[in-house]
């Protein structure tokens, strides 16, 4: 088995667009993919790019990728925030999603960012268990807080 890490860039994002699908399908929410590819192209290669991917190839199939981002901490500076790592249902536990891991972290240290965080569901114990083995916090006291598009909508109505 060939694996290759590499970093993403746009002919890839058919297959970034497959994953975050399958993404959602494991998380229980597949209606809620509203992203297209073309908007993956533009918002990741276009003039002002918005995320950054790596992917995991196996014998040049495209089969995982952890997705980040930069933010900014008032408190700590420059983070990254890691958005979504999948690796496909057929490709698991084989050490693909630590090194896709692996590689977002040694890009925040390399980069001299002072944080990489990311949300992880409450029944997602493999993931809980394995970030915990290395070094991560859960922060159990903060709660992710969301406003989608229809609740902008219907607050900034009320303006």
């Amino acid at each position: 088995m060939q694996v290759i890490i590499r970093k993403a860039n746009e002919s890839d994002m058919k297959s970034v667009l497959s994953l975050i699908n399958d993404l959602a399908i494991f998380e229980k929410e597949p209606h809620m993919v509203e992203v297209t590819e073309a908007q993956l192209i533009e918002d990741g290669f276009g003039e002002k790019p918005a995320f950054e991917a790596l992917l995991a190839e196996v014998n040049g199939q495209v089969v995982g990728m952890a997705l980040y981002y930069e933010r900014y901490s008032t408190w700590k500076g420059k983070t990254i925030h890691l958005e979504d790592l999948i690796v496909k249902e057929t490709h698991r536990n084989q050490g693909l999603g630590t090194k896709l891991y692996n590689e977002v972290l040694k890009t925040a240290q390399s980069r001299g960012y002072k944080r990489v965080e990311w949300n992880v569901l409450d029944w997602n114990k493999v993931a809980i268990d394995f970030y915990e083995s290395t070094g991560a916090k859960i922060l159990e006291s903060w709660r992710v807080v969301q406003m989608d598009k229809a609740g902008l909508e219907n607050y900034l109505n009320t303006l």
